[in-house]
C-alpha cells in the first residue's frame, strides 16, 4: 500500500460518509490477496549510513521528524477517523493480509476472513513497529508472541485471538460480508450510528487513542533502531535482487512459519 492508495482510500471514505445511500464500508483486496503491506520501495530506497542507520546525506533529527511525522499521520488522521467513522466498515480478507494491511483490516469495525487468510506483522524483522490494535483484539500476550517475531498466522489462530469475526470459504468471501450488510441496512442508520459509537468511544475512553498515539512515537524509534550486523545483509540483497531478494534474505531464518502457507504441512 503506497502512499497514493492510502490517500485515494481516506478519499473514498470520505465520499461514502456523505452518502446516504451507503450504509456500510467493505474493504477488500485485488487479485486473490488483501494486501502484504506498506509500499517498502518508499522507505527501503538507497543506501543506508551507519552507525546511525539513516539514508545516506540525511540528518537523523530530519529523520525522525519525517518518521513521526508519518506515523502520526497513518495512526491518527487515518486510523482514528476510520475507527471513528460513522457508518460500519467491514474488512473481506483473503490471501496474504500483512504489515499496515493487517493493522488496516483488524481495526476496521468487522473483520471477515477466507479460510487461506494470513495474518502478520513482518515490517519487525526489518526494525519497524507493531500495531497496539493486535493488543486490544488479541491481548498482551498473544500479542508479544506474534509481534515480537513477525510470525504469520493462519485465519483459524486469528479466530482463535478474536482478531477476527469469522471464517468463511474463500469462494464466498463478498457473498457472506454483503449478507450481512444488507442485514445491518434493516436497522435504521442512525441506531447504528449511535451503537457504533457507544462500542468505539468506549475503547477510546479506556485509551485507545493515547495508545495510537504513542505508538506513533515509538514506530518512529523502532524504524530508527536498524544495527548494522542485521540490516546491511538486507540491504546487500536489495541492492543485488531488488525488493524480493529483501524481503526473501530477511524471511529466510523464520522458515517455516508457525502457520499459513509456509507452515510444515500438516498430517492427515
Amino acid at each position: 500500500m503506497n502512499r497514493l492508495l492510502k490517500d485515494e482510500l481516506q478519499t473514498a471514505l470520505e465520499l461514502a460518509k456523505g452518502d446516504e445511500e451507503i450504509r456500510a464500508v467493505v474493504i477488500t483486496g485485488a487479485g486473490g490477496s488483501f494486501s502484504v503491506g506498506d509500499d517498502l520501495s518508499e522507505s527501503v530506497a538507497g543506501f543506508t549510513a551507519w552507525p546511525y542507520g539513516i539514508p545516506q546525506n540525511s540528518a537523523l533529527v530530519d529523520v525522525y521528524d519525517e518518521l513521526r511525522d508519518g506515523a502520526r499521520r497513518e495512526k491518527i488522521d487515518r486510523q482514528l477517523y476510520r475507527w471513528q467513522y460513522p457508518k460500519p466498515i467491514i474488512a473481506a480478507v483473503s490471501g496474504r493480509c500483512l504489515g499496515s494491511a493487517s493493522a488496516l483490516a483488524l481495526s476496521a469495525h468487522l473483520t471477515i476472513a477466507a479460510d487461506d487468510a494470513v495474518f502478520g506483522q513482518p515490517q519487525v524483522r526489518h526494525s519497524d513497529g507493531t500495531d497496539f490494535i493486535w493488543t486490544v483484539l488479541g491481548k498482551f500476550k498473544n500479542a508479544l508472541r506474534y509481534g515480537l517475531t513477525g510470525d504469520h498466522i493462519d485465519s483459524r489462530e486469528a479466530l482463535r485471538l478474536r482478531l477476527i469475526n469469522k471464517i468463511v470459504a474463500k469462494q464466498h468471501l463478498l457473498e457472506e460480508v454483503f449478507r450481512l450488510v444488507e442485514r445491518i441496512a434493516l436497522v435504521p442508520p442512525d441506531t447504528v450510528k449511535i451503537n457504533l459509537q457507544k462500542a468505539t468511544s468506549g475503547y477510546e475512553m479506556l485509551g485507545l487513542a493515547k495508545a495510537w498515539s504513542l505508538n506513533a512515537e515509538l514506530s518512529a524509534l523502532a524504524q530508527l533502531s536498524r544495527r548494522e550486523e542485521f540490516y546491511r545483509p538486507l540491504e546487500e540483497a536489495r541492492q543485488r535482487g531488488g525488493l524480493k531478494a529483501f524481503i526473501d534474505k530477511r524471511d529466510a531464518p523464520f522458515q517455516p512459519e508457525p502457520s499459513g502457507p509456509q507452515a510444515p504441512k500438516r498430517n492427515g
